[in-house]
């Protein structure tokens, strides 16, 4: 029936799941395992889980490092649980903001033996939810009938996998005139992806000339930064120089990403600068958190941009992966225009790693 959730609505549907601590479950080839996030997961629904059977948590190969667990898996892990676990040791592995208290959580066994797909899976989804990326897994074999799993959500992942490293496709929902300091002449338009994730919102400057390559800035919301004036990063600054640029020259678009924290979600960017705080730099604090340098899709921009009609752009970055992307993606950077602004004391290293790490040419 059409009534009934499509591949994608499913996946929304775990993902807020996730979110609530609900758990989800992942089947493969005749495999059903049960899933939930180490991060929202209550000790009722934990004692539930070890009464089917002992669980492993898989967590990904970045956050395996930090821990001296081996990766068997490659980019994730599976930890095998101790006798006795509860829910305070599985936090304690997932989330690194005690390491430096409790340096000591092993030695940790790791499994080798099995399919990781479905662990690996439910790592993404985690993600997805701006979860840890650290889920307890169970494999249900014979159990998969159980009657308590009857209003789970149930995901195939052989009909997911065309979908769920895919770039949804985005809608204009509605568009308005937006008088802003920069210009009078201004619109605001919102999109909304298929996949239920965030709206994402493109502000027009002026009229642009669709056949000719328009001034654009990709950036991605940063609520310290853009709201609250946060000296620990120079995004706020990036986006008012960007808008007074476009507004000085009558024209440009800038497209503004709801991917927080390099697309971490606040939450887990938080947990980032408390690691940043006790000496870590911005790309070693994702890796411990178990995420990767960047998780941001900057093809929603592109995706974007083909919806307002544009298919060449002087692209406002310090950042060349940015240019790649958009290259990659049918969208042609004929000149990149050079953003440097926000240099402040408290931000010296932030753009250093920047520069080091993520190689932006500051």
């Amino acid at each position: 029936m059409t009534l009934s959730p499509t591949t994608t609505e499913l996946l929304a549907r775990a993902r807020s799941d996730f979110r609530m601590g609900v758990p989800v479950v992942l089947k493969m080839s005749g495999i059903s395992a049960l899933a939930v996030p180490a991060e929202t997961i209550s000790k009722e629904r934990l004692a539930d889980i070890l009464a089917i059977e002992r669980p492993v948590l898989a967590i990904t190969a970045r956050r395996a490092e930090t821990l001296k667990a081996r990766s068997y898996d490659g980019d994730i892990a599976r930890i095998a649980l101790p006798d006795g676990v509860d829910i305070d040791w599985i936090g304690a592995i997932a989330d690194p903001s005690g390491d430096l208290d409790s340096p000591m959580k092993g030695p940790l066994h790791t499994v080798r033996d099995g399919d990781a797909s479905l662990h690996r899976a439910a790592i993404l989804l985690a993600k997805e939810a701006r979860l840890l990326p650290a889920v307890l897994v169970v494999e249900l074999r014979e159990r998969g009938d159980l009657p308590a799993l009857g209003g789970l959500t149930s995901i195939e992942l052989s009909e997911v996998k065309p979908i769920i490293s895919a770039s949804s496709p985005l809608h204009s929902i509605v568009s308005a005139s937006l008088p802003l300091g920069v210009s009078e002449n201004s619109r605001l338009h919102v999109f909304r992806p298929e996949d239920g994730a965030d709206e994402h919102y493109a502000i027009e400057i002026g009229r642009p000339d669709r056949d000719e390559p328009v001034l654009v800035r990709l950036h991605s919301a940063c609520f310290t930064g853009d709201l609250l004036g946060s000296l620990k990063c120079d995004c706020g600054p990036q986006l008012h120089a960007a808008l007074r640029k476009m507004g000085e020259e009558g024209a440009g678009v800038l497209l503004y990403l709801n991917q927080e924290g390099r697309g971490i979600g606040l939450a887990n960017k938080m947990r980032a600068y408390s690691l940043q705080n006790q000496g870590f730099d911005t790309v070693e604090a994702n890796h411990r958190l178990g995420f990767e340098d960047d998780e941001r899709d900057f093809r929603i921009g592109t995706g974007i941009l083909h919806e307002l009609g544009f298919h060449s752009v002087r692209l406002l970055t310090n950042n060349p992966a940015k240019v790649r992307m958009m290259e990659a993606n049918g969208i042609k950077v004929v000149e990149r225009v050079p953003l440097k602004v926000g240099l402040n004391p408290l931000n010296v290293k932030y753009l250093d790693t920047k520069a080091k790490k993520s190689g932006h040419i500051l």
